[in-house]
């Protein structure tokens, strides 16, 4: 077992070399990409999920408060709650909540427009029998949407940081 416990880390080096070689570099390795991601400000409208969302794209942009921010991201959302999976009664037993997140990416700097995007996430939860539970279920799947929503907008400001050079690069 011990053996087995050392061969993963030394795939995982010969992987890292045979890619490095190949002039692979990770996405986060790009200078651009790290120091950008945290100097983005996120301005969010009213609203429950609207919060959630600003609040995991703060810790997933790992954003530094302590430092002038170089852009600013706009969202709108859009949040849909379906019914799903009808009991004999024909009363829902799931709910499908969908959110719709538009955002734009602007320079402080120059004031304009770097990147606009789009990224649509849905999740699934049972109606309780109970007010509260059900209430608890609701919010617990805006907070999973809101954070799967955030983790994709994360992934797709990294990598178009990575194709750019900065507020200017545009």
């Amino acid at each position: 077992m011990r053996g087995r416990a050392l061969l993963v880390p030394a795939a995982i080096l010969a992987l890292g070399a045979i890619l490095g070689g190949c002039g692979f570099t990770p996405m986060y390795a790009s200078p651009t990409v790290a120091s950008g991601l945290p100097a983005i400000q996120v301005v969010a409208p009213q609203g429950r999920v609207a919060y959630l969302l600003r609040e995991d794209l703060d810790d997933a942009l790992a954003h530094d408060k302590s430092a002038p921010a170089a852009w600013r991201l706009e969202f709108t959302v859009k949040q849909t709650r379906d019914p799903r999976g009808l009991s004999v009664t024909d009363v829902a037993e799931r709910y499908e909540v969908g959110l719709t997140v538009n955002y734009t990416l602007t320079s402080v700097a120059t004031g304009k427009v770097a990147h606009i995007g789009q990224v649509s996430t849905e999740v699934f939860y049972d109606e309780a029998g109970a007010p509260y539970a059900g209430i608890a279920a609701r919010q617990d799947s805006q907070e999973r949407v809101a954070s799967d929503a955030a983790r994709r907008i994360q992934l797709d400001l990294a990598a178009w940081m990575a194709r750019h050079k900065g507020p200017e690069g545009g």
